[in-house]
């Protein structure tokens, strides 16, 4: 099976895990930021985690550099063009990009400043290439809380012009869910749809609080729903998508290896699982090293990797549109 040639589809992809390397020594360059390196490898090898990580605290930490050259417009613009890009060149169809303003005023930008720069680049692409995307705005968890309000607002502009919703992210604390109901019911009110990381190094608790008092359609990762009935059976009885990131969860240990991971339990039981990437510099990985991983891995065949591409249509935040015209790819394939 050719995976290159596969139509593909992302829908977890974080932007400032997702950097060129040179891009980084470029930015830091034009913008006179000081970094460790000019060269290539040194700088790639700061920002690719380990294959297993302590913990998530320790794959986060990659994070770091990327956002120091991500503060103007026209350096977020860049790095959004070149990550659709990326994608594009593997054929990815449509790709979700998930990114935290918050991170990004460090030198005077306001939050519709960066969400505007980043959607530019996002469309540039689109021009170019075969791919449709969304932007997803995420508050961070180890941030104040009392600027969220703000991003939303920010973004409201850009609803169904190239933002589509809202997450929550960052180290995951059990009971985390409770601080941010005002916030995601806000969001939901707005226009956004809603997505939120949990069950990845927190409970599976976590997922079934994110659906119950924060409306979260699909969860970011949602590994530990396996170790937890009522957050399990309200996944499957909702249909809520799950986001797999394979490589991500090995390398933060939400699980201890590939073979171990419950994606395939998931599938097995008629849950609504999607294959993406999460970070494609932090984890070294693209859409088809992890496309063939899990086929290859799980033996799945060509009919199973449609239904999870068809699953991945339903589940994306594209409009009607966009869907039909992506499961025009995967009927030929």
């Amino acid at each position: 099976m050719n995976y290159l040639e596969l139509p593909k589809i992302d829908l977890h992809c974080h932007l400032d895990g997702s950097l060129r390397p040179q891009t980084v020594i470029d930015l830091a360059k034009e913008w006179d930021i000081e970094i460790p390196s000019s060269n290539v490898d040194e700088i790639k090898d700061m920002m690719v985690a380990p294959e297993s990580c302590p913990n998530l605290q320790e794959y986060l930490a990659r994070f770091s550099l990327p956002v120091k050259v991500m503060q103007t417009e026209m350096s977020l613009e860049r790095i959004s063009f070149e990550l659709f890009e990326d994608a594009a060149r593997e054929n990815v169809k449509y790709l979700e990009v998930r990114f935290a303003p918050q991170l990004h005023t460090q030198d005077g930008l306001n939050y519709q400043q960066i969400i505007e720069s980043v959607v530019r680049g996002m469309k540039k692409a689109e021009d170019k290439y075969d791919i449709k995307g969304n932007y997803i705005l995420s508050a961070v968890r180890f941030l104040p809380a009392d600027t969220i309000n703000d991003v939303i607002d920010a973004g409201i502009p850009f609803i169904g012009h190239g933002v589509a919703a809202f997450d929550l992210a960052g180290n995951e604390d059990d009971g985390f869910c409770e601080k941010y109901v005002s916030h995601a019911q806000y969001a939901k009110e707005k226009g956004y749809r809603i997505t939120i990381h949990a069950g990845e190094q927190g409970c599976g608790q976590n997922v079934l609080d994110a659906i119950e008092l924060l409306g979260a359609e699909r969860i970011g990762h949602g590994v530990a729903i396996q170790s937890h009935d009522s957050a399990y059976d309200r996944v499957r009885e909702d249909l809520v998508g799950l986001e797999t990131c394979p490589s991500s969860n090995v390398q933060t240990k939400a699980v201890d290896e590939l073979r171990e991971h419950p994606l395939i339990d998931f599938y097995q039981d008629n849950l609504a699982i999607t294959i993406n990437t999460d970070n494609r510099t932090v984890s070294n990985t693209t859409m088809t090293k992890e496309v063939e991983k899990v086929m290859e891995m799980f033996k799945l065949s060509m009919d199973d990797y449609k239904i999870i591409y068809r699953s991945s249509v339903e589940q994306s935040f594209a409009s009607d549109e966009v869907k039909q015209h992506l499961l025009t790819f995967i009927e030929s394939a």
